[in-house]
């Protein structure tokens, strides 16, 4: 039986996240600290360390954004820009771009930055792309090592310094104390919790005809490297209250599009809008966890005070979890094609790594699906 916190809606099943003894898990505590802190006090230390890292001769860029054009990195592009920073934004291509993605890319380059576009091999990285849903159950496999090694890899390369990422995803979705506490990304942050689920780079090579020269934009820069530039990256939300809805808004405003409805799999329209392999990507959590996007939306509103425990319990129950027949209007067989992936092997692959504990089943054990081939977790929450 899964176990809920009693403040959101997040089970005890997810990776890293702790119920203590009122059922309440971490990331909601993290949320109760932000009104310790003094916000003031930390955006003097963040303009205090900007100002360490500017380059007033104009001789180089002031910082590296991280970006992939969606709310999020849009409104770091944003607040940097405000602050007179002069960065040079680096993209890590999306495994399958939308044609919303590549629109909201666009809108960001006009914000008016420079600009860099990283496209690893599709041949490879649609083999990566196979290796992590059949091994690890993570379709997006390459593109999150990606995001965390290319722009790293661009900081040695551009002799910049200082990269600009935003949240830091232990503080905001739950995890290790130490972690969520952290204000910087290291190569330590990445490996213990930047989505390699176990799998190195390294073990890839022999793989499908995969060699070492093919993983260069999924390796990380050498500490000899990081040091003689002197590479940090620090986590925007911890010096600026970060919230996903605020961001939005401040993005829109600046030209950000949002999807015509509610994504599949989740409860907003304003997130996700890049990558064709989120919904599976997405699924494949609820597979595992019994959770989806859906569920870590709801719990960031209950937090936030913008909806009642019992509301977000009853959209998830709506939303959450939903077979991903299709993702941004693309068809899942369309979607697969890349990867020589049929969708019944997709869905042999799905019952592979299902939780079976976690769902319902016949008197046989086999998971019950409905018309959809959707499941039905044993309980929702703590009843």
């Amino acid at each position: 039986m899964l176990t809920y916190c009693k403040r959101c809606v997040m089970p005890d099943t997810k990776p890293d996240i702790h119920l203590d003894n009122e059922c309440i898990c971490n990331a909601c505590r993290s949320y109760e600290q932000r009104n310790e802190v003094d916000w003031s006090a930390r955006q003097t230390e963040l303009l205090k360390i900007l100002e360490k890292y500017r380059r007033p001769e104009g001789s180089n860029w002031d910082c590296i954004i991280p970006v992939s054009g969606g709310k999020d990195s849009t409104y770091q592009v944003v607040r940097m820009l405000q602050l007179g920073l002069n960065p040079l934004c680096v993209t890590s291509t999306t495994c399958d771009l939308s044609s919303l993605g590549r629109i909201n890319i666009e809108n960001l380059k006009h914000l008016g930055v420079d600009y860099v576009e990283m496209s690893p091999n599709p041949l490879i990285r649609a083999k990566l792309n196979s290796i992590g849903l059949k091994q690890v159950g993570d379709i997006s496999w390459p593109e999150h090592v990606g995001i965390f090694t290319i722009p790293v890899r661009a900081a040695v390369q551009f002799n910049v310094p200082l990269l600009i990422w935003g949240e830091n995803s232990q503080n905001e979705y739950g995890g290790p104390a130490a972690a969520a506490q952290n204000n910087v990304l290291n190569r330590r942050w990445l490996e213990e919790f930047g989505g390699l689920l176990g799998m190195r780079v390294t073990d890839l090579i022999g793989m499908n005809g995969i060699e070492a020269k093919h993983l260069i934009p999924y390796t990380y820069p050498s500490d000899e490297e990081l040091a003689r530039v002197g590479v940090t990256g620090l986590f925007l939300g911890h010096y600026i209250p970060w919230d996903g809805l605020s961001n939005t808004l401040i993005a829109q405003a600046n030209g950000f599009h949002t999807y015509d409805k509610v994504v599949e799999g989740s409860m907003v329209s304003y997130e996700n809008l890049d990558n064709h392999q989120t919904g599976i990507h997405d699924y494949f959590k609820f597979l595992k966890f019994g959770f989806g996007r859906a569920t870590d939306l709801a719990c960031m509103h209950i937090r936030r005070g913008r909806l009642s425990r019992q509301d977000g319990l009853n959209a998830v129950r709506r939303l959450d979890g939903t077979f991903p027949w299709e993702y941004l209007g693309k068809p899942l067989e369309k979607i697969l094609h890349p990867l020589e992936i049929t969708v019944d092997e997709f869905i042999k692959i799905c019952d592979k790594f299902t939780n079976k504990k976690i769902f319902k089943r016949d008197d046989s054990g086999a998971l019950i699906k409905d018309r959809d081939g959707n499941l039905t977790k044993i309980n929702h929450d703590n009843v």
